[in-house]
């Protein structure tokens, strides 16, 4: 413990089960909301999941406005817009369905119904003054944990940059996790949510801001996930692995709201921002490259995230062991199919000086981070990801 204080302040409501979706229109009820907002991903209604999400809403007769207009990597002007929407409808209660995307809209939403102005007045920490709507969220992948943090991350359509609204009035009132909503996610996206997940357990554990509660949430983060995503993505249907994962990305996110996330972070948002690459396939991309960086900065961590994901580390040295830890996830990112450099992914070297001057005013995340960079540092991880490992 080192003398170390923390402050934990997690409110959110968890509904977790198969079908409990069908919960929808009483939580609704309980929360005083008689109309609806529903901020939805467009793949999950491409998916048939609209008709599942808004059955107990018609059965108990609740009106709701759909608002499917959501990017992979939202701009702040579609909180903004769907802000002006719910208002015209005179909704009271705002449920964000999908991956992220759709949930941190949906919290932004919620905040700018009861606070005014547009959503680039609260970016940054601490700028919320009233509590938001009512919100309700309901995660249909295994990867973000949107549903129980106070962070809404968008994409600053001035500057091309991206940034977060933080402050403790965006935590959701209600998370309803329900697996089956998951298993129609494709191979890809399982794969990609799942290791942005990881991601967010691994990059907590380390923390400098890391303490007991937030260790007990990554580390069981971790072993579910580790666990259970080969076999989700090999087997869609596996309402086992499913569930496990879906519990696994709430305890991730969990981890994240009380100890913070690191350098794979920041170095992720320029490549949403500029290259509208996805955030958990930049996640997935990038982790290995920076656990391999920050190995020196917590050695014992590594070491114990090597024995989680089954290396046999018997007489090996701790930095060997470490070093293990980040072979182990390459391993995990192939067997699922994450691609293995960014030049993969499009990015082009020509941009990695720009990209690293851009992480590094990402400033929670790199203050997180257990060995500190500078300019050069994170420049030398981007060609190390750009070229891939040899």
């Amino acid at each position: 413990m080192n003398g170390k204080s923390f402050t934990v302040n997690q409110p959110t409501r968890i509904h977790f089960g198969v079908d409990s979706a069908n919960d929808l229109a009483a939580l609704v009820r309980e929360l005083g909301g008689s109309r609806v907002f529903l901020v939805i991903d467009p793949g999950v209604v491409a998916a048939g999941l609209l008709e599942i999400i808004t059955a107990s809403l018609q059965v108990e007769k609740v009106p709701f406005t759909v608002y499917d207009r959501v990017d992979p990597e939202p701009g702040l002007k579609l909180a903004d817009n769907g802000a002006k929407l719910a208002k015209k409808a005179k909704s009271d209660c705002v449920v964000g369905v999908g991956g992220g995307s759709a949930m941190d809209v949906a919290k932004a939403v919620s905040i700018l119904l009861t606070n005014g102005g547009a959503a680039e007045d609260y970016i940054g920490l601490g700028k919320i003054a009233k509590k938001g709507m009512p919100k309700i969220m309901i995660p249909t992948t295994a990867g973000t944990g949107a549903e129980v943090t106070f962070t809404a991350v968008f994409v600053n359509e001035k500057t091309g940059s991206k940034a977060g609204i933080n402050g403790d009035p965006l935590y959701p009132e209600v998370a309803i996790l329900d697996p089956t909503l998951t298993i129609s996610i494709p191979p890809q996206v399982t794969a990609a949510t799942g290791i942005d997940a990881l991601t967010h357990a691994i990059e907590a554990y380390v923390s400098t801001q890391a303490h007991p509660i937030s260790d007990m949430y990554a580390l069981e983060a971790i072993d579910l996930i580790v666990a259970n995503l080969s076999k989700a993505y090999a087997n869609g249907g596996n309402i086992e692995a499913r569930s496990a994962m879906l519990l696994g990305s709430l305890l991730a996110g969990k981890a994240l709201a009380t100890a913070g996330v690191g350098l794979v972070h920041a170095m992720a948002y320029p490549l949403g921002g500029i290259h509208k690459i996805p955030h958990g396939l930049a996640n997935a991309v990038l982790l290995p490259y920076v656990m391999d960086y920050n190995l020196i900065g917590a050695p014992e961590h590594f070491r114990t995230l090597a024995k989680m994901l089954g290396v046999n580390i018997g007489v090996m040295t701790r930095r060997e062991a470490a070093q293990a830890a980040v072979s182990a996830i390459r391993h995990l990112n192939d067997d699922v199919g994450i691609p293995k450099s960014l030049r993969d992914l499009g990015v082009p070297g020509d941009d990695i000086a720009k990209m690293a001057k851009i992480a590094l005013t990402v400033t929670r995340p790199v203050a997180n981070n257990p060995r500190k960079p500078s300019r050069e540092d994170v420049e030398a991880i981007y060609a190390k990801a750009m070229n891939g490992w040899e």
